[in-house]
């Protein structure tokens, strides 16, 4: 038994320390851009709401859940889990619609001129902001029946027929018709932008398909057009990222979600906390691992994360420069 708690401590504290540091770099590389370019592109805008709330769902989750399991902190007594619950599941569903709004953008930004989809891109430039607001105002609204129904694991008295064990909380519903039409909820929830986001992919794959049998034409018929091609090489770059972001987000969230209706068709489920454990290790694994993907996939996050590094050592009092000429 200790052993698996020591074992389930350290999963959620290699998500916390790859995870928070990671979101933290991508938040402070766009943030560190809108203060010297007084700007922010929709698509940058997106990253960086996505990286916000994948912060919230490692530091709000993992990290507490880290400090409980090795008994140095412990905030899940009835007001702790209702509040962890509520913030989690709501950031939890805006990471999943941010990664469709992502793709699709990401859509309409490599269609061809003149399409019917290249005109949905100044739609989404405009509206974007009533957008986030929507997604908030949909995804806090679903996600309040945690606010309702969870409480502190002491006040379990052991006897709850249409509960959920999600090891330090409860969640309790007061019927089985509560209990499967929240999971249903939940499960429509990610399985809409699921099979959306996994069209957009599908499109952007075709649009690259097509762009790269149009560049072997142009090259074998001899024309020109470099420097058009090193935008649309910028886009594609972009777009095999977001095509990256989203194959990650089918497997963990799908792994994810065949768990949660594994946990609300099977009884026993409510007597142990390990089906819990995996879906949160596995909702969790995308919020920390799409960081990396980003930074490393995204040149203007690179770029402004090496011009901070490049800062701190001249404050410092130390040159690269300098010491690469001696």
């Amino acid at each position: 038994m200790v052993s698996e708690v020591v074992t389930r401590g350290l999963l959620y504290f290699f998500l916390t320390v790859v995870g928070v540091p990671g979101n933290v770099a991508v938040i402070w590389a766009f943030l560190h851009m809108v203060y010297t370019e007084r700007r922010l592109l929709p698509a940058d805008a997106i990253i960086l709401h996505l990286a916000s709330v994948n912060l919230l769902v490692v530091g709000v989750r993992c990290l507490l859940e880290t400090l409980a399991s090795f008994r140095l902190a412990n905030v899940f007594d009835n007001t702790g889990c209702k509040a962890v619950i509520f913030v989690y599941r709501t950031c939890r569903s805006l990471s999943i619609w941010l990664t469709f709004m992502l793709s699709a953008y990401q859509c309409v930004s490599i269609a061809p001129p003149g399409s019917s989809w290249a005109g949905l891109r100044a739609l989404a430039d405009r509206y974007l902001g009533w957008v986030f607001l929507a997604l908030w105002v949909l995804n806090t609204s679903m996600s309040s029946a945690a606010v309702a129904f969870s409480l502190g694991m002491q006040n379990n008295s052991g006897l709850m027929q249409h509960g959920i064990n999600v090891q330090f909380c409860f969640v309790r519903f007061p019927s089985l018709l509560s209990k499967e039409a929240n999971g249903a909820a939940q499960v429509g929830r990610d399985v809409v932008p699921m099979a959306l986001m996994a069209s957009a992919s599908l499109v952007i794959l075709v649009f690259l398909y097509r762009h790269s049998q149009q560049v072997k034409s142009i090259r074998s018929s001899g024309g020109g057009g470099g420097g058009k091609q090193q935008g649309s090489s910028a886009e594609q770059r972009a777009a095999k990222a977001v095509v990256a972001l989203v194959t990650m987000y089918v497997i963990f969230y799908g792994v994810d979600n065949g768990l949660w209706v594994y946990t609300l068709t099977i009884q026993k489920t409510m007597r142990s906390s390990l089906v819990s454990d995996l879906r949160i290790f596995f909702s969790s694994l995308y919020a920390t691992i799409s960081p990396i993907v980003i930074i490393t996939t995204n040149r203007k996050v690179s770029k402004w994360l090496r011009c901070g590094r490049e800062e701190k050592l001249v404050q410092s009092g130390h040159n690269p420069l300098s010491t690469m000429e001696k």
